[in-house]
C-alpha cells in the first residue's frame, strides 16, 4: 500500500455542495438548502488519491473527517504479524474516517481501493455540527451506526455462513448497495475486489476462496470479465447467501 501525504492532490471545493450529483441518486435522503450551505461551509478541499494509498493510517492522530466523492475503499486492522481484516468497504457517499476524527488516534487504516477523491472536512469542525446544526449532528450519529450494522453482517457471515454464503451475501450486498447509486446496469457493476480482499474481508484463505469463488460462477450465480462483475440471478444469489430482499433505507449526505 501507499502512504501519502495528507495534503497530496488537492483540487479546491471542484464540486460544490449544491451542485453534487451525489445528492440525486436514490441512495442519500433529500437536505434542505440550509443545511446544505452549512456542509459547504465545513468542507475545506477535495482529495484524490490513487488505489492503495491510505486515506487513514493506523494510529494517525490527525485524522480528517471525509466523505467518498468516487470510487472504493475499505476499512481494516492488522495483526503485528501482517495478517489483515478487511472490516468493511466504502463506496460513494459514505462518512469516512468518523471514528479516526473522534479518537485521539486511528484504531484502523482505509485504503483506496480504486482511485478516490474525498471531500475534506476538518475533524477540528466536528463539534460544530452538534453545535449548530444538531439534525445533521443526529446524521452523523446514525450513519457511525450504519457502518457498525454492515460490520455486523460481516460478522455474522464469517461466524455463522459456510464459504459459499459468505462470498454470496457479500457479493449481493455491494450489488444492492452499487445498485442505489445507479451503478448497476444490466446487473452488471464494476468490482474492484481481488480475490485477496474476498478473503480478508470473510476470514478465508485465499486457496478456499478461488475454490469457492469458481464454484459459485459455474453453479450460474455470476460471471466476471473486464472487471465487471455480472449477477445472472440475483434472487438466486440472495437465496445462496440467506440474504433475503429488504428496501435499502435511503441515508444522509455529509
Amino acid at each position: 500500500m501507499k502512504i501519502l501525504n495528507g495534503n497530496a492532490s488537492p483540487t479546491r471545493l471542484a464540486v460544490p455542495c449544491l451542485a453534487c450529483p451525489l445528492r440525486l441518486k436514490p441512495a442519500f435522503k433529500d437536505k434542505t438548502d440550509d443545511e446544505i450551505r452549512f456542509i459547504q461551509s465545513l468542507k475545506t478541499d477535495n482529495r484524490s488519491l490513487p488505489a492503495g494509498a491510505e486515506i487513514i493510517h493506523p494510529g494517525q492522530e490527525d485524522a480528517e473527517l471525509y466523505t467518498l466523492f468516487s470510487g472504493w475503499a475499505f476499512r481494516y486492522k492488522s495483526l503485528p504479524d501482517g495478517r489483515r481484516q478487511i472490516l468493511n468497504f466504502l463506496l460513494p457517499g459514505d462518512l469516512v474516517g468518523l471514528q479516526a476524527s473522534l479518537l485521539s488516534a486511528a484504531q484502523h487504516g482505509i485504503e483506496a481501493l480504486t482511485d478516490v477523491s474525498l471531500c475534506v472536512f476538518p475533524r477540528k469542525r466536528v463539534w460544530d455540527l452538534f453545535v449548530q446544526m444538531p439534525s445533521l449532528a443526529y446524521e452523523i450519529a446514525w450513519l457511525g451506526s450504519r457502518e457498525e450494522s454492515l460490520i455486523d453482517e460481516n460478522l455474522t457471515s464469517v461466524g455463522q455462513r459456510n464459504a459459499g454464503e459468505r462470498i454470496a451475501a457479500l457479493v449481493i450486498t455491494l450489488y444492492r448497495r452499487a445498485e442505489a447509486l445507479d451503478l448497476v446496469s444490466d446487473n452488471s457493476f464494476q468490482f474492484p475486489l481481488s480475490q485477496q480482499h474476498l478473503a480478508d474481508a470473510l476470514g478465508l484463505s485465499l486457496v478456499h476462496t478461488s475454490k469457492t469463488w469458481s464454484r459459485l460462477r459455474r453453479a450460474g450465480l455470476f460471471a466476471l470479465a473486464g472487471g465487471r462483475l455480472t449477477l445472472l440471478n440475483p434472487r438466486l444469489t440472495a437465496r445462496t447467501a440467506q440474504v433475503f430482499e429488504r428496501e435499502l433505507q435511503p441515508r444522509p449526505l455529509i
